[in-house]
């Protein structure tokens, strides 16, 4: 019963493992996207108190 060697498979499954391990990861971080995060300012903006009546 050839499928119960592990012996080809098992060489199979890591080929295909580094094969994907060594291409894929740098074409997907390569992609860039549209809209960048922009770095906000540190300052806290002024705030103004409300002056609503609480009734």
């Amino acid at each position: 019963m050839p499928q119960l060697n592990p012996n080809p498979w098992f060489a199979i499954l890591i080929f295909s493992w580094l094969v994907f391990l060594a291409f894929l990861p740098p074409k997907m971080l390569a992609h860039t996207f549209p809209n960048e995060p922009t770095t906000q300012s540190t300052e806290k903006p002024k705030t103004e108190p409300w002056n609503w009546p609480w009734h």
